[in-house]
């Protein structure tokens, strides 16, 4: 099933038929998958993706601690890098508590709920990011996410468990699919869904490629500041998969006429 279909067709039985990716990055112990599955489970949460877990999968204790929610455990699927996690996903928030300085959109989990309920109904696929217990998300895993999503609790004490924070994500998720308001109107059903995160990071990938070939990388400690600013960027906005095609149609023809013979300098 492509990255783009309905996520109807996918919903085991007793679950939202739209439910978000869950990916917990990193996760350091299995009792806290097992608690994040319990929490998705009781509210109707399935698709439970795991990225480079600690200990490695799957883990018995996580078993143990879901409390009889066995549906995410069994059907997680583990991943070896953030960028694989949430390569068929359209629209990914990361969680974090921490003030980034990346320039994106933040939301309440109720607020990116409600957006992102309403975008899955029209096919996008959405996802929530959580970092590892020990030090939450790096900048490298936010860079991947369109918009943050950030909890309000105390400024005094910001520190929220794992399985804490899906549990409030997961709670904000199925209020918003309960409601079935005016607030969820979706948009003209003919608005085509973003291009999945694969194809914009294999555009990403063509265009350090032809800059680099450029010399657009001099000097060399700007690279990294650069293809930070690139992803963020590219991460941000909507691209649909058409423009994201056409967008690499331009940089290969411009890759084309820097390289001719014919080509007039200056």
């Amino acid at each position: 099933m492509s990255g783009l279909e309905n996520r109807a067709a996918e919903a085991p039985e007793g679950a939202l038929p739209h439910a978000p990716a869950m990916i917990l990055v990193r996760p350091q112990l299995a009792e806290n998958i097992g608690a994040a599955a319990r929490a998705m489970w009781n509210f109707g949460l399935w698709d439970l993706r795991l990225v480079a877990p600690r200990d490695g999968w799957p883990q018995g204790r996580a078993w143990a601690a879901c409390s009889g929610a066995e549906g995410p455990l069994e059907r997680a699927r583990v991943f070896e890098t953030t960028a694989e996690a949430v390569a068929d996903l359209t629209h990914v928030y990361a969680t974090t508590a921490r003030d980034r300085d990346l320039h994106k959109a933040s939301a309440t989990p109720e607020e990116a709920s409600r957006y992102g309920l309403a975008r899955a109904k029209e096919g996008w696929r959405i996802g929530f990011l959580f970092g590892p217990e020990r030090t939450g998300l790096e900048n490298d895993d936010v860079e991947r996410a369109a918009a943050i999503c950030s909890v309000p609790v105390n400024p005094a004490f910001k520190s929220l468990n794992l399985a804490q924070c899906v549990l409030l994500t997961s709670y904000e998720w199925r209020r918003a699919a309960m409601a079935e308001g005016e607030e969820l109107a979706a948009p003209p059903p003919e608005a085509p869904p973003p291009a999945p995160r694969a194809q914009i990071d294999a555009l990403l990938s063509r265009m350090v490629e032809e800059l680099d070939d450029s010399g657009f990388f001099w000097p060399e400690a700007r690279r990294a500041s650069v293809e930070s600013s690139l992803r963020n960027a590219l991460y941000r906005a909507p691209f649909t998969a058409g423009e994201a095609q056409l967008l690499f149609g331009v940089v290969d023809a411009l890759a084309r006429v820097r390289r001719s013979p014919n080509r007039k300098p200056g």
